[in-house]
């Protein structure tokens, strides 16, 4: 089995750190936003859920915009757009004294999108067949900062509140800037702006098999913001764990995702095993998201359910993007990495949306429910999805 080569090894530590490093920022106010918002004049269910998922919609405005510009102008001038908008976000959101400011500001922070054209990034800098262990590598990382914003953002509100963590996502988003232009490289691109034209974008958004994993993607970010307006309420609600000690449940969870992250990562370098990863995954987060509702004031049936979700949820956010490189047209990746985060962050806005309409009116335990049903319709999705991909890479392949 080849190995990443020393550029390939550069690429994905480095856009590992600039991924990572934003998306820290971003984490940080996941673990005490559903606490702190409460607290807020204003406050409502529907306002939480919609605090918490509203950036999804910012991102919907500007993912496949910012993908196609970043096919044409290149990859790094996109992303810097898009860091400098989600900079200005986070100082709104840190201004803002009500949850509606706070809203606003989020949703800005959402138009920084520049998920789709950082993993076009990637992709353009890895060979296909290390594409899945760049991906890894990234997602991976994207589980770390998740780790140290669960265990650091409750201490850090606690010493700076809500509009100190805020201001940090800004400081983190220009930081991630300079190691982007400092540290990873940029590639070599053929410049192809008529290829991409309106006719091609639109048959590439119609591909069956792209569309199944922008569907994924839409339930996955859909089942993790709705999962975390009632997590951190469940914590210490029916646990009685108190928000500074979340970590000691979140770090042993953790460990244990990217343990089994570590062990699958040698399954996905073909498009056949991703998919079987794929299936198993959602599976495990259906499971997963009854447990937190049956959970009650166990904290060890909690803990088992948080490991099987986070594991999943790791594995699923390196597999499907990395399916998604390598099934879209070359000269198209940027704009399909970008309808594919897209689809995230729609799933992130209506998870938001459903997850405070739900802790309104069925409570903590009836937003995990929720959630939980909704894998009733991304299984068959994925299923019957997975069976087309196969058939027709298989038929392309012989052809």
């Amino acid at each position: 089995m080849s190995k990443l080569s020393p550029l390939e090894r550069r690429s994905a530590l480095t856009l590992a750190c600039v991924i990572s490093l934003r998306l820290f920022g971003l984490f940080l106010i996941m673990p005490v936003f559903s606490l702190y918002a409460k607290q807020m004049p204003d406050a409502s269910g529907l306002l939480i859920g919609l605090a918490l998922g509203v950036y999804g919609l910012g991102q919907v405005l500007l993912q496949i915009p910012l993908g196609l510009l970043s096919d044409r102008v290149g990859r790094k001038p996109a992303i810097t757009i898009g860091l400098l908008i989600f900079a200005v976000g986070g100082l709104v959101a840190a201004m803002s004294h009500t949850l509606l400011g706070i809203v606003v500001g989020r949703a800005l922070q959402g138009m920084g999108a520049v998920a789709g054209a950082g993993t076009a990034l990637a992709a353009d800098l890895t060979r296909e067949d290390q594409r899945g262990k760049v991906m890894g590598i990234i997602g991976v990382s994207i589980g770390v900062a998740f780790l140290l914003a669960l265990i650091l953002g409750p201490p850090l509100e606690a010493v700076a509140g809500l509009p100190g963590l805020f201001g940090a996502t800004s400081l983190l988003a220009l930081a991630s800037l300079a190691l982007l232009w400092l540290i990873v490289p940029t590639p070599e691109r053929a410049r192809a702006p008529a290829a991409a034209s309106l006719g091609g974008v639109l048959a590439m958004l119609r591909d069956s098999r792209l569309l199944v994993l922008n569907g994924s993607v839409f339930f996955l970010h859909l089942l993790l913001t709705a999962c975390f307006v009632g997590l951190p309420l469940l914590l210490v609600d029916r646990l009685h764990l108190p928000v500074e000690r979340h970590w000691e449940l979140y770090l042993p969870v953790m460990a244990i995702a990217a343990f089994v992250m570590g062990a699958a990562l040698h399954r996905m370098k073909e498009i056949g095993q991703s998919l079987r990863i794929v299936l198993v995954c959602v599976a495990a987060i259906g499971l997963a998201l009854l447990g937190f509702a049956r959970s009650g004031g166990h904290v060890a049936w909690l803990g088992v359910s948080a490991a099987a979700f986070f594991s999943a949820f790791n594995l699923l956010e390196a597999a499907l993007p990395s399916l998604v490189s390598r099934l879209a047209p070359a000269h198209l990746r940027g704009a399909a990495m970008g309808a594919y985060s897209t689809s995230q962050f729609i799933g992130a806005f209506v998870g938001g949306a459903i997850g405070g309409i739900a802790l309104g009116r069925l409570g903590v335990s009836g937003v995990f429910l929720c959630a939980a049903a909704a894998t009733l319709l991304w299984l068959p999705l994925v299923a019957f999805g997975a069976r087309r991909i196969a058939a027709r890479t298989l038929a392309e392949q012989a052809a």
